[in-house]
């Protein structure tokens, strides 16, 4: 890792100057050489990293809330004098909520690089909080169907525009560990999800039909404030300089180094690798396609596998575990959230513990390993909740024990196809596998659980867990023979940019 230096971060061709972002055409036939990426990944962490882990990373507990909401809400949702779901109207309403993540990722992931990072911050928070806001009115199972497709879509999208950002943001012997801790906020907002689903669905505070309804309201609050934190937040320097907008990386660059160390790289001493990219306006699908598909086959398939096991698994078990709750131990709907608080706290402290040894023992290691005990756990719990072994409070500690581990596996899926794909195809790379992962593995999955739950029958739930189970250890193996070494790379590193020139 080479240090801050007054090395002159932009080095351009002699045809090549300060100015406004030069035309597609322009941009076609100018290279420009530069060590933007060599300096962002060498500074130390600093304020700066924060605020934009703060402003960016909250996407994933705004969705911890509305995916915690859902769950914990499910009872209530039958219970609502005008609404009165069964068990399937529920699993339905949450396969459109990914069913709209499926096709906002893919939609806005496209526009993500294309058009930048920073403009779709704002068009996907503004969709989440219209329509989270919208699902507080709905007065049927089609009006909050919709309304969760399009929170889901508005999420989706977050999640391409958002992990890209953060990837190319973070220096990179920190992004490992950081991109973990980030998805694993999720359970913060799903521990805010637990507790509002306490207050709000106790019947002697709120009535029956008014309590949901101002849980959905909470999502639409904390997106108004994270719209705010947003407004600082700047365009990724990497993607501007592929993108013919020199002058912007050049000034944006400055200003981060100036925030961290206290002044700006301007001088060259060669301290610093360069790279030459030959600037584009945009990348077309057919070369998207060929980079995903063919020169990365491998990565693609990866990518894939853990995708697909972590979406199946997670979404399955998590968008029911308030009807396995209610169904087979009794539970009242307006007690659930007490038994997601410490769910929640499993989820969250393993990508923080575990974390740092996705950069130091490295990927393929941590990979292999979170999603194989997770398997096996999940198998070896279900055959005991099969047999009737586990009390409600037995269950939860077992959910918490295996979520510990398969939440980093879940973090290390959206961080594997995050980072092994060139830049200029990297959010539509979170796009498509998150897309094809949440629809293989996440639409199915609530609508198959909650199948399976009104069966009555342990031994069909049973057949559930496994069936996850083995999509896990499935991936391990996947993840072992063929996952990529990335920790403490810079991404230029581990895949090339498209526009690289020798």
């Amino acid at each position: 890792m080479v240090r801050p230096s007054n090395a002159m971060e932009l080095q351009q061709s002699p045809a090549l100057n300060y100015g406004p972002a030069v035309s597609a055409a322009a941009a076609a036939d100018r290279i420009v050489e530069t060590s933007i990426p060599a300096r962002l990944d060498a500074l130390p962490w600093s304020g700066f990293h924060t605020r934009v882990v703060l402003a960016l990373g909250i996407t994933w507990i705004l969705d911890g809330l509305e995916v915690t909401l859902a769950g914990a809400l499910s009872g209530a949702l039958k219970e609502s004098p005008s609404l009165r779901f069964s068990n399937l109207d529920l699993g339905i309403a949450n396969s459109a909520y990914l069913a709209g993540a499926v096709l906002g990722a893919l939609g806005f992931g496209w526009l993500t690089d294309r058009i930048g990072r920073k403009k779709l911050f704002f068009i996907t928070l503004a969709l989440y909080l219209s329509a989270t806001a919208a699902t507080a009115l709905s007065w049927n199972i089609a009006s909050y169907a919709l309304f969760r497709f399009l929170t889901g879509a508005g999420i989706g999208g977050e999640y391409t525009a958002i992990n890209s950002t953060i990837q190319e943001l973070v220096p990179a012997r920190y992004r490992g560990w950081t991109d973990l801790v980030i998805n694993g906020s999720f359970w913060i907002g799903a521990a805010m999800g637990a507790v509002a689903a306490i207050v709000l669905l106790d019947p002697a505070l709120i009535g029956p039909d008014l309590g949901w309804r101002l849980a959905y309201l909470i999502g639409a609050i904390l997106g108004l404030v994270v719209l705010l934190m947003r407004m600082w937040i700047p365009e990724s320097p990497r993607w501007l300089m592929i993108h013919g907008r020199p002058d912007q990386a050049h000034a944006i660059v400055d200003e981060i180094e100036r925030s961290v160390i206290g002044h700006d790289q301007h001088a060259s001493d060669g301290r610093f690798t360069k790279i030459r990219l030959k600037m584009r306006d945009h990348t077309p699908i057919r070369e998207v396609v060929h980079t995903l598909f063919s020169v990365y086959r491998q990565r693609a398939l990866v990518g894939l596998v853990l995708m697909v096991a972590q979406a199946f698994f997670y979404n399955a078990i998590f968008f029911t575990f308030a009807l396995v709750l209610t169904d087979f131990y009794g539970i009242s709907a307006d007690h659930v959230g007490w038994y997601l608080l410490p769910f929640a706290a499993g989820n969250f402290l393993g990508p923080l513990l575990l974390g740092r040894l996705f950069d130091t023992l490295g990927r393929r290691v941590m990979i292999m390993f979170t999603y194989g005990v997770s398997g096996v756990l999940l198998a070896l719990s279900g055959y005991l909740f099969s047999i009737g072994a586990l009390s409600a409070q037995g269950q939860t500690i077992a959910w918490m024990v295996i979520f510990f581990f398969a939440s980093p596996a879940a973090s290390a899926a959206y961080l594997t196809v995050s980072e092994t794909f060139p830049l200029e195809v990297r959010a539509l790379a979170i796009a498509v596998f998150y897309a094809v992962g949440t629809g293989i593995g996440g639409v199915i999955g609530p609508a198959l659980f909650g199948a399976l739950i009104d069966t009555g029958s342990r031994t069909s739930v049973f057949a559930g867990y496994l069936l996850g189970a083995f999509l896990m250890i499935a991936a391990a193996i996947v993840a072992w023979r063929y996952a990529v070494a990335a920790e403490r790379k810079s991404l230029e590193q581990i895949a090339r940019p498209l526009a690289f020139m020798e």
